[in-house]
Formats: structure tokens, C-alpha cells, sequence
């Protein structure tokens, strides 16, 4: 008999859930504003998409071996990592939570209890006091017609997968900044060791002028002007080895390092800027781990759309419930004491004071917030790239210039002894020569130092090796 009542329900809950409409809007990636080539890269031509784009580990573009073993390090000792990876693992379970929705819940449960009824209700009946065991399961599946659950499972395997775009995000950053400071490290480190000789040259000038002005043919403000020249020297070394200090630092909580137990050998920077191709704009969105996020985060508002208006429609429950009650254990398992019931369940709001109508329009205006952002987030990764070749293409020349701005000071400051040897001249010029090739070398030490941070930066603004490969395949759990 059981069996003859619940088969109609069940075949018209079967039907609701294949005939169940969706109440959200249809999803399609938002419109954005699209660049057919990077204005700040003149030898920018069409190539296939991705075919030069480093894959995986790029920071082996640069051919360093002391920055790959850093990089190897990242992946299990960076804290801020592990705590990217524990949000994503979050996100991941909280799907598995709303996919639950999906499925019937049974629930099991029993109580054994003596109770006393009331002797002064209307009608009272004996016995007064008794005893009662009860052991039932429970069914209940709701009856997904308005798209409610599927959509609350669709925004929450979007959310997973922004959130493992956001992943990517952060393991990249972290990479870059790596990079940069240890490209920084070493250019620091270059200027160090330039200066160590400025200031052995120095000393040495000062010695020679002492002597000069010993056997009284220099002037007593030729030895004021080395010594002053020769102290000056020094302290731009202490500076510079107080950034390498501080490089060397950040360089270690990157690698989950105290900063009291990491060192690295010093090594002057001498690596060339790798060529980067920064490929077909349209490439970008699939290389960039946050567009990636902001498109999911848009495809999640989307489907809480569906869930906001849901909430005008009632919400249908199969339930069903089964089990044994009796007085006496004894008697549990004799067909008397079956228990058992099933039916639909219906409840839906009359009047809810806006609720409803307030949670679809707040669902509304978080879609726009959403589309926005990836818009925005679009129009700055455009940016960052053409930030980044500007730099490239700007440095370069600038480092040409600037070397031969190290050549023409050399000569000067040639001149300059030789004149001052010869008597011709004051040490003032000498001093002055110095200064100009001393300035010239530290800026080509800082341009060709800032050519390689910003060619990380440019693989940085490129999105690395990772694509977006899985995250709009939307293969979240």
C-alpha cells in the first residue's frame, strides 16, 4: 500500500526537477574594451597565441640557478601562499556544501522516554503514565523547480574557480616580486662593488695629494676636497649595502627564512634582459589569472540572480518518514508498531514586507558591481602591459645613452689628471670629473638593474606561464 502511494509522488517530483525552469538571467562573458595590438611595442606584429609565451617555471628565462632554487622554495614555505591555498580549499568545500542541496537528506534518530499525561485536560485518558520508544528515518528532497539549488551550486563553482584564479594570482605576484628583489639584490650589489673601488681609487687620491701637498706642490684645499670626495663615497657604500640588507631580508620571509638565517653569496648583477614577446592582446585575458577571477566573480553574481528570484516562488519538499514506536521494546519489531508517512510539503511567501523584491534588486546591483570590475580589471592589465614595454623600450635606450655617458666621463676625468699633473689645472676639476663618471656608472648600474625587475614585471603583466585553462572549463568541485 506503501509502495502504490508513493510512486505518483515520486514520478511527479522526477518530472519537477527535469521540467524545473531557471530563473537565472543567461550567462555570457561581458563586453570589454579590446586593443588589436600594444601601442607601446612598435615591432609588435600577429603571431600565433601563446606560441612564445614562457610555460610554467619563467622565471628560468632569466638563466639564474641561485633564482630558480629560490623559486623552488616559494611553493611550500611562503606563508602567504599556504593561506591562498587554504582559501581555495575553502571555496572547494563550500561547493561541496551547496551540491548537497541536490541530493535527499535522510536523517535517522530514536528516543525511549516514560512520560505522565495531564489528569485535568478535557477527557483525560489512562493509563496516566507510560512508556513510549520511538525509532524512525526521515526523508526529504526539495523539489528543485525555479533553479534555486542549481543555482546556488552554479555561484559557488564559480566562486571556487575565481578563487583558484586568485590562487594563481598571488603565487604569481609573490613569484615576481621574488624576482625583483633578487634582481634588485644583485644590482645593488653591482653598485657595491663599484663603489668598494671608487672609494679604494679615492683613497688612494687622497694619499697622493697629501703627499703633494707635503712637499708643497698641492694646495691644503686640494686635500680638504679628496677627503671630502673619499667620505662621500663611503657613505653612499653603507647605503648601499643597507638596501642589500633589507633586500636580503624580504628575499628571506619569501622563502619562509628568519632573516637571521638566510644569507646568499654575493654575486654582482651581470645577466641580460631576456627578449619577451608580449604576444596578441587578446591572449591577454586568458593569461592573466585576475581577469580570469573577475569573470568567474561576474558568472557567480549572475547565478545569484537565479537564487534572488527564486525566492518569489514557493519551494516544493518531498518528505517521507519511516520507523517502529512502541511501549515495549518487546513489541518494536511486530507489524503493529510500523510507523510511516510521505507527502509534499509547500511553503512560499504571502508577505515578506520587500524581503524578496530588496534581495533581487541587491542581486541585480552586485552583478553590476561585478562587471565593472572585470572591466576594470580588463583596461588595467591593457596597462600594465603597456607600462611595462614602455619601460623596456625606454631603458634600452636609455642604457645605450647612458653608456656612452660612462666612456665620454672616463675621458674627461683623464684629461682632468693629466692636466692636474701636469700643473695646468686645480684638483677642483679633478674632483668634478670624478663625480660626473662616479654618477655616470651608478646610473648605468641602476638602468641596467631596473631593465631586468621591469622584464619580470612585463612577465608579470603577461600573466606568467599559467592560462586560464580549467578555470573558464569550469571544472570546479
Amino acid at each position: 500500500m506503501m509502495r502504490r502511494s508513493i510512486l505518483p509522488i515520486l514520478a511527479l517530483a522526477g518530472f519537477g526537477l527535469l521540467a524545473g525552469c531557471d530563473l537565472a538571467p543567461d550567462y555570457q562573458r561581458p563586453s570589454s574594451a579590446e586593443a588589436s595590438s600594444y601601442g607601446e611595442d612598435p615591432g609588435w606584429k600577429g603571431a600565433t597565441p601563446l606560441d612564445e609565451q614562457s610555460k610554467g617555471a619563467w622565471w628560468t628565462l632569466f638563466g639564474d640557478e641561485t633564482l630558480n632554487q629560490l623559486q623552488d622554495r616559494v611553493g611550500s614555505a611562503n606563508q602567504t601562499l599556504q593561506a591562498a591555498v587554504a582559501h581555495y580549499a575553502q571555496a572547494r568545500a563550500a561547493t561541496r556544501i551547496a551540491r548537497a542541496d541536490e541530493y535527499p537528506q535522510v536523517t535517522g534518530g530514536g528516543d525511549a522516554m516514560r512520560q505522565r499525561r495531564s489528569q485535568t485536560i478535557s477527557n483525560p485518558t489512562k493509563p496516566f503514565v507510560y512508556d513510549d520508544g520511538l525509532a524512525e528515518v526521515g526523508f526529504s528532497w526539495e523539489i528543485d523547480l525555479w533553479g534555486r539549488v542549481r543555482n546556488e551550486v552554479a555561484a559557488s563553482r564559480d566562486l571556487a574557480q575565481a578563487s583558484a584564479a586568485d590562487l594563481a594570482g598571488v603565487e604569481l605576484g609573490l613569484r615576481a616580486e621574488l624576482a625583483s628583489d633578487y634582481f634588485a639584490l644583485r644590482g645593488n650589489e653591482a653598485s657595491q662593488a663599484l663603489l668598494d673601488g671608487i672609494v679604494a681609487s679615492y683613497e688612494h687620491a687622497l694619499t697622493l695629494t697629501t703627499n703633494r701637498y707635503k712637499g708643497g706642490v698641492a694646495a691644503a684645499a686640494d686635500v680638504a676636497q679628496a677627503q671630502t670626495q673619499l667620505e662621500s663615497a663611503r657613505t653612499q657604500a653603507a647605503d648601499i649595502r643597507l638596501k642589500r640588507s633589507q633586500l636580503l631580508h624580504a628575499i628571506a620571509i619569501m622563502v619562509g627564512q628568519p632573516p637571521s638565517n638566510f644569507a646568499l653569496p654575493e654575486k654582482p648583477l651581470a645577466t641580460t634582459p631576456p627578449a619577451i614577446a608580449p604576444g596578441l592582446p587578446s591572449t591577454l585575458l586568458e593569461r592573466r589569472p585576475d581577469v580570469a577571477a573577475a569573470e568567474r566573480r561576474v558568472a557567480a553574481a549572475n547565478a545569484g540572480i537565479g537564487v534572488a528570484r527564486a525566492g518569489y516562488f514557493p519551494v516544493f519538499d518531498l518528505r517521507a518518514l519511516v520507523g517502529l514506536e512502541s511501549a515495549t521494546a518487546g513489541q518494536w519489531l511486530t507489524a503493529p508498531s510500523n510507523i510511516w508517512g510521505v507527502g509534499p510539503a509547500l511553503a512560499g511567501p504571502l508577505f515578506d514586507g520587500g524581503r524578496v523584491s530588496g534581495q533581487s534588486e541587491q542581486a541585480r546591483a552586485a552583478y553590476g558591481e561585478a562587471v565593472a570590475t572585470y572591466r576594470q580589471t580588463v583596461l588595467g592589465a591593457y596597462r600594465d602591459v603597456e607600462d611595462e614595454l614602455a619601460a623596456m623600450r625606454q631603458l634600452e635606450q636609455e642604457a645605450t645613452s647612458q653608456d656612452a655617458a660612462v666612456i665620454a666621463a672616463q675621458k674627461a676625468l683623464d684629461q682632468a689628471n693629466l692636466r692636474y699633473n701636469g700643473g695646468l689645472t686645480t684638483y677642483l676639476e679633478v674632483v668634478v670629473s670624478q663625480n660626473a663618471l662616479l654618477t655616470a656608472q651608478l646610473s648605468a648600474s641602476d638602468i641596467h638593474t631596473r631593465r631586468m625587475t621591469d622584464s619580470v614585471q612585463l612577465v608579470k603583466a603577461l600573466g606568467g606561464g599559467w592560462t586560464a585553462q580549467g578555470v573558464d572549463g569550469h571544472d570546479g568541485s
